[in-house]
C-alpha cells in the first residue's frame, strides 16, 4: 500500500463545495459579500468603541476582542476558499493546510472562553451593580482575555501535534473546503482511535467548561432579573445580555452540531453546509447582533460621526 506522511506529502485538494462552475461561481460573489461585510462590520465595531470613550468598560473591551477573532477567522478561511472557487487549482501545501488547521482551533477555543468571560462580566453587572467597577477591573479582564488566549494555544498545540502524526493513503484529496479535523482524519491509513478520542476530549471539555460558565452565569441572571419587582427594570436587565445570550446560542449550537460527534458519523454535505455558517456566515452575525441590538452602540456611533463631522467644518 502506498503510504504518505509529512515527509513526502508536499499538498492536499480541496474538493470545495460543489463542481458546478454556475454555482461556483455564485458562490464566490455571495461569499466575497459576506467577507466584505464580516471585514467592515468588525473593524468598524473595533474603531467605534476605540474611538468613543463612553464605551471603554469591561463589556466593550471584551466586544473588541470578540471583533478581533471574528476578523481572524474570516482571514483565515475565506480568501483560501475564494480562491478555490474562482481558480482551478484546489491545492493547499500541507503546511498551508496545518496552518489553517492550527489557527482555526487556536480561534475556536479562544472565542469559547472569551465568551463565557462576557457571560461573567454581565453577571456581575447584573448580580451585584455596586461592586462591578471594582471586581471587573482591567487586570481581571486582561487575565480573562490572556487566559482564554492560553487555552486556545494549548488546544491547537495538543490538536496539530496528534495529526501531524498521521500517515496518509492513496489520496490526498479533502472532501471539505477547507482543512478541518474530520475530513483529514478520514484520509488516514493508521488507526485513528486514540488521536480522535484525544481531539474530541480536548474539544469536548474546552466547549464544556465554556458552556457551564455561560449556564451557571445567566441561571444566576436569570434568578436575579426575576426578583426585579418593575417590569421596565426587567427589559433594561434582560436588554444588556440579549445580544450576548443570541451570539452565544448561535455559535454554541454550530459548534456542537459539527465537532462533538464520533469521525463515522461526519456527513459531507450536512457538515459542510453548518462549517459555512461557522466559519463564514457568523464572523458577520456577530458585528450586526451586537450592533443593530444595541443603542449604546448606535449612540457612539452617531457621536463619532459628529465629532469627525465637526472637524472637518473646523478644518
Amino acid at each position: 500500500m502506498n503510504t504518505w506522511n509529512d515527509t513526502n506529502l508536499s499538498y492536499f485538494i480541496l474538493t470545495g463545495l460543489t463542481d458546478s462552475g454556475e454555482v461556483q461561481l455564485a458562490l464566490s460573489l455571495l461569499f466575497l459579500l459576506i467577507y466584505l461585510i464580516s471585514e467592515l462590520g468588525n473593524l468598524g465595531m473595533i474603531t467605534i468603541i476605540w474611538l468613543d470613550h463612553q464605551l471603554h468598560t469591561p463589556m466593550y473591551f471584551f466586544l473588541t476582542q470578540l471583533s478581533f477573532l471574528d476578523l481572524c477567522y474570516s482571514n483565515v478561511i475565506t480568501p483560501k476558499t475564494l480562491v478555490n472557487l474562482l481558480t482551478s487549482s484546489k491545492s493547499i501545501s500541507y503546511l498551508g493546510c496545518f496552518t489553517q488547521l492550527y489557527f482555526f482551533v487556536l480561534l475556536s477555543a479562544t472565542e469559547c472562553f472569551l465568551l463565557s468571560s462576557m457571560a461573567y462580566d454581565r453577571y456581575i453587572a447584573i448580580c451585584n451593580p455596586l461592586h462591578y467597577p471594582v471586581i471587573m477591573s482591567p487586570k481581571l479582564c486582561h487575565v480573562l482575555l490572556t487566559g482564554s488566549y492560553m487555552v486556545g494555544l494549548l488546544d491547537s498545540f495538543v490538536n496539530n501535534l496528534c495529526m501531524s502524526r498521521l500517515h496518509f493513503c492513496n489520496s490526498n484529496i479533502i472532501h471539505h473546503f477547507f482543512c478541518d479535523t474530520s475530513p483529514i482524519l478520514i484520509l488516514s491509513c493508521n488507526d485513528t482511535y486514540f488521536i480522535e478520542m484525544m481531539i474530541m476530549c480536548l474539544a469536548g471539555s474546552t466547549v464544556l467548561i465554556s458552556l457551564i460558565i455561560i449556564c451557571v452565569s445567566y441561571v444566576c441572571i436569570l434568578s436575579t432579573i426575576l426578583k426585579i419587582s418593575s417590569t421596565s427594570g426587567k427589559q433594561k436587565a434582560f436588554s444588556t445580555c440579549a445580544s450576548h445570550l443570541l451570539g452565544v446560542t448561535i455559535f454554541y449550537a454550530t459548534i456542537i452540531f459539527t465537532y462533538l460527534k464520533p469521525k463515522k458519523s461526519y456527513s459531507l454535505g450536512k457538515d459542510q453546509v453548518a462549517s459555512v455558517f461557522y466559519t463564514i456566515v457568523i464572523p458577520m452575525l456577530n458585528p450586526l447582533i451586537y450592533s443593530l441590538r444595541n443603542k449604546e452602540v448606535k449612540n457612539a456611533f452617531i457621536r463619532v460621526m459628529q465629532k469627525k463631522g465637526g472637524f472637518r467644518q473646523i478644518k
